[in-house]
């Protein structure tokens, strides 16, 4: 090899290796970007397609849902979503589909695992509820029914979910339907359950319970306590909660020498609350924080929201510090954030009115209807040594679908045939039922007719 070779093929190897420099360096900062982004603050890029609007929030904590290169694990479904299909008796539980005598069945749709019809990051399929399969996939599996039944003879598949919901059918099983036939519109009385958490609290509670005042509390010295004016007026204070039942950290790993806290977070309303809490950080006001992520804002959410509201939904957010009203709670501070139409037409509905009337003392307890009446309702906690009325914080657990609110919530005031009407008409859910339904569902008809022929 001669010298002008020699350079030749230095040259060409030299630019090998300086590209070769080049893509391994491009190919490390690459690699560290993405680590970066996915463990960073942002690692939206990562998200394959929207998701719905029961997971939205919290898509960016993906190990909730996903284990690493496992895809998305039924645990966790469960884990988030177990309890409730527990207590309403799963029509359609895991074990129906294992069972060898519905084999051919499973052929048809493998629902043994929640993603067989819940499939995120696909909004162009994705339905109410973040269904994914047609709306028509009852008829896998019930396709006989017109035969068995002549009264759906006619019926669409397409529309079996205005009677039928496919996890929990009690609220219009047969059975159920036929209880309340011919009721009234409006029951009499029309009252939700009353609230009996301080007589319980009186009862179990390791407090001594007298009402206390400022001269009472026990704040350390140099505690600001100017904030604080509204506790002595507050269910708190008469209920016997001192400063330090709140604002002490108590929890596992505290530091014991700055126990003290002027921000108690959500652990520490658990202490006392914790059915409350748990049902909070079920729903969309607290999931973030069951993960490990920052507070929800309004301005993250994908409903209509005022521009003013910038609070961070945690439980000061609708309970106000040191002042706790509960009716404030109930009203004002939903109105104060959501601005879609059902919420604007809240003040101007009958609803409203009633719930004016009790305020002011013209109606009886339990008669007014508030925003929390609906969506955060009274449920009975069975526990000893006595029961408890327990108002469930997961203002999402009636709400999709609405006929879960058939028990819990309208059939307080109402006969069954009146609220099935009601909550099929989006009309009437949009000026917050200001007026009567008009559309009529056949369900309580078709009970009556079978019931004839019996």
């Amino acid at each position: 090899m001669n010298k002008q070779q020699l350079l030749v093929w230095t040259w060409i190897n030299s630019r090998k290796i300086l590209l070769w420099g080049f893509w391994s360096l491009l190919t490390i900062g690459l690699i560290v970007y993405l680590v970066v982004i996915l463990f960073g603050e942002d690692p939206s890029l990562f998200v394959p397609g929207e998701t719905s609007d029961g997971h939205y929030q919290i898509e960016l904590a993906c190990s909730a849902c996903h284990t690493a290169f496992g895809g998305v694990s039924q645990k966790a479904c469960i884990a988030c979503h177990g309890d409730e299909l527990e207590a309403v008796d799963d029509s359609h539980p895991r074990k129906k589909f294992t069972d060898p005598r519905n084999a051919a069945k499973l052929a048809l749709v493998d629902a043994r695992r929640c993603v067989a019809c819940h499939r995120e990051h696909r909004p162009a399929m994705t339905r109410a509820m973040g269904v994914t399969l047609a709306e028509d996939f009852c008829v896998y599996c019930h396709r006989d029914i017109a035969q068995d039944r002549p009264s759906h003879r006619d019926l669409p598949f397409d529309d079996c979910r205005f009677c039928h919901l496919y996890h929990d059918n009690t609220a219009l099983h047969e059975d159920f339907l036929v209880k309340h036939l011919d009721e009234p519109e409006i029951r009499d009385p029309a009252t939700v359950p009353l609230r009996n958490l301080l007589a319980r609290y009186r009862h179990v509670a390791q407090h001594p319970v007298e009402a206390l005042t400022m001269a009472d509390q026990d704040a350390p010295a140099g505690v600001d306590l100017a904030d604080a004016a509204d506790w002595e007026d507050s269910s708190h204070a008469n209920s016997g909660v001192n400063c330090r039942d709140c604002h002490v950290d108590t929890t596992p790993g505290a530091n014991p020498k700055k126990l003290w806290t002027d921000r108690p977070d959500h652990d520490a309303c658990a202490a006392c609350h914790e059915q409350e809490t748990t049902g909070f950080l079920a729903g969309r006001h607290g999931m973030r924080l069951a993960q490990g992520m920052t507070a929800m804002h309004p301005d993250m959410a994908r409903r209509p929201m005022k521009a003013t509201s910038s609070k961070s939904l945690n439980c000061i957010a609708c309970h106000p510090a040191h002042d706790f009203d509960t009716r404030q709670a109930a009203v004002e501070a939903c109105l104060g954030c959501h601005d879609d139409e059902h919420s604007r037409a809240f003040k101007a509905s009958p609803h409203y009115v009633l719930w004016q009337a009790e305020i002011e003392g013209r109606g009886a307890p339990g008669s007014g209807v508030s925003c929390a009446t609906c969506h955060l309702p009274r449920e009975v906690l069975k526990a000893k040594p006595e029961q408890r009325m327990l108002v469930q914080h997961n203002q999402n657990l009636n709400l999709r679908p609405n006929q879960k609110m058939i028990r819990s919530v309208c059939m307080h005031c109402h006969g069954l045939g009146f609220t099935i009407d009601a909550l099929a008409d989006q009309t009437l859910i949009d000026n917050n039922f200001a007026g009567k339904p008009a559309r009529h569902i056949q369900s309580l008809d078709m009970a009556a007719k079978r019931l004839d022929k019996q």
